[in-house]
């Protein structure tokens, strides 16, 4: 549950597709998630306000688990998906106390 997490965790996986692709002290990933699935999540998490944040639509369908896209897994449905995020799996970035796995935190 997102709502709880930063309640009971210290430090945070995003995962899709089965890969990690943001990790890091919970605090941090909630108040500036970086990878855009990570983004996408936290937005997606209800609360009272509704000026604390936005939605963040993620479109189309999620893709089979068992046949992923090249590449990046999240470009088909990353609105700021590059070239590259079709072509190359994105390294894992450390930036600061956590790392993400995205090209455009490169």
């Amino acid at each position: 549950d997102l709502s709880l997490i930063r309640y009971v965790c210290q430090k945070t996986a995003i995962m899709y597709l089965g890969r990690i692709v943001e990790i890091g002290p919970t605090e941090e990933i909630i108040r500036e998630p970086r990878h855009p699935y990570s983004q996408a999540l936290l937005a997606a998490v209800p609360v009272v306000d509704l000026d604390v944040h936005s939605r963040i639509e993620v479109e189309g369908e999620a893709p089979n688990p068992i046949d992923v896209p090249s590449g990046c897994r999240f470009h088909p449905r990353c609105k700021k998906a590059l070239g590259i995020c079709r072509n190359e799996a994105p390294p894992m970035v450390r930036i600061g106390n956590r790392s993400v796995e995205c090209h455009l935190c490169v």
